[in-house]
């Protein structure tokens, strides 16, 4: 039965495979995002598994959803204030619907994310395969200008990237720049703490 349920997986691969690139790190990684024109997946930051009380709970998180912790609160914020201090401009900003996923991207600095059901995530439940490909086809489409930055979670990353998102921590980011064919290329992998760090 397992063998059986890894052969959609390998379809959705195979049918948008990456072109192979060096990936970058440091310098090299930097210069790329303030030049722009890449993609930037990552998933939102730290968040405990359990949804808050009312006394825990944010003002205006009214359904009481899973909301960010301290660490992921400091880290979104810190990730922003890197990119502003940086000089990466974001210029296109897709995110969950989750409240952990907007209250990520707030706590950038950005108000303005556009919210995709795609980028969502029930109950932490395996991706779809249709989630995986909208996500990976995104990965193909250049911003004109600045960075795109997609805030989303563990399962639709395993889904689009496979081995790719192996191994990603809460706030962690992979990203893609686009080729002269129109393929999507792994350009660098980034942990949440290592913008502060660029």
């Amino acid at each position: 039965m397992k063998k059986l349920a890894l052969i959609p997986l390998l379809g959705l691969l195979l049918a948008f495979p990456f072109a192979q690139a060096q990936t970058q790190d440091g310098p090299a990684l930097l210069e790329a995002l303030r030049a722009g024109g890449q993609v930037i997946v990552m998933r939102h930051a730290s968040s405990p598994r359990q949804e808050p009380d009312a006394a825990s709970a944010n003002p205006d998180n009214v359904d009481r959803e899973r909301q960010l912790d301290a660490t992921g609160r400091a880290d979104a914020t810190a990730m922003g204030e890197a990119l502003r201090r940086n000089g990466i401009v974001i210029t296109s900003i897709h995110s969950s619907p989750t409240y952990r996923a907007l209250e990520t991207a707030r706590l950038m600095g950005f108000d303005d994310a556009q919210t995709h059901e795609e980028l969502g995530n029930e109950g932490m439940a395996d991706s779809s395969e249709a989630r995986g490909v909208w996500l990976r086809e995104r990965t193909a489409e250049a911003p004109a200008e600045g960075n795109a930055l997609y805030i989303t979670h563990a399962p639709n990353m395993n889904a689009a990237f496979g081995e790719q998102a192996s191994g990603m921590g809460e706030g962690d980011a992979l990203v893609f720049t686009v080729n002269e064919a129109g393929e999507a290329m792994l350009l660098g992998r980034m942990k949440v703490a290592d913008w502060s760090a660029l």
